[in-house]
């Protein structure tokens, strides 16, 4: 069965939100405008995630995934997913439902002319603390990378796989999504999105990681930006 786009799913310790992220992802399958299937990466997760994963993949054909060895985090789940994907294009969405995957039409209606297109998350449905360091934290990679975005922590992405996978990726480069496909030519779209209240689990992200490490994180997307080799083929024999 052919496919056009592949949604990844990191998944770590989200077993209380699989259940309706299956029925909400199974619906989408259902009304998406494109043929579309679903790539869960677990992140190595200590609880039942991996054997409720394994249940809906048995159950449904357009589900798989992938199972980490070691947990390696959001970055690395991102990338594994890069990796592995055959579709031409790829949908990010994170397993706590904050956003929906039914908004991934809105951003599928501008793929054909950019080559990114990122959720801006209005009304967000968080905490004063985490709107206010998300708020802080978008503000410094803005100053760093000058790429105009103003929610790169959105987890409701579609990106065209041939620029994904030439992605360098490093530890923390879902911050830098936007940026890394703007340092290949490529052209980015904002689209507003819906958000929502987390209705179980845990954030894995605290303070610390929303703060201090986007800041060091900057310093190594400047490092790779000046590094970044960039050229152009004028005329070849072959």
């Amino acid at each position: 069965m052919d496919y056009t786009f592949t949604i990844i799913v990191p998944v770590f310790n989200e077993e209380a939100n699989l259940i309706r992220l299956e029925k909400e992802l199974i619906s989408y399958l259902n009304n998406t405008s494109v043929k579309t299937k679903v790539l869960f990466v677990n992140d190595c997760s200590t609880d039942n995630s991996q054997s409720m994963i394994e249940s809906i993949c048995h159950t449904n054909v357009a589900f798989d995934y992938l199972l980490f060895s070691d947990n390696k985090g959001l970055s690395a789940a991102l990338k594994a997913g890069f990796d592995h994907i055959d579709t031409p294009l790829i949908g990010y969405i994170d397993a706590d439902l904050q956003t929906s995957p039914d908004d991934f039409n809105l951003l599928l209606e501008y793929i054909e002319d950019y080559d990114l297109v990122t959720g801006v998350r209005i009304d967000r449905q968080d905490s004063l603390i985490k709107k206010l360091s998300s708020k802080i934290a978008n503000r410094i990679r803005r100053v760093f990378t000058n790429d105009g975005m103003q929610d790169t922590g959105c987890p409701l992405k579609v990106i065209r796989t041939d620029y994904a996978k030439r992605i360098p990726m490093f530890k923390g480069l879902h911050r830098f999504l936007p940026a890394m496909i703007l340092l290949q030519k490529g052209t980015v779209k904002q689209v507003p999105v819906n958000h929502f209240p987390r209705l179980a689990g845990t954030s894995k992200f605290g303070l610390r990681k929303r703060l201090l490490s986007p800041l060091t994180d900057c310093f190594a997307y400047l490092w790779m930006k000046r590094k970044t080799i960039d050229y152009t083929i004028k005329k070849k024999s072959f």
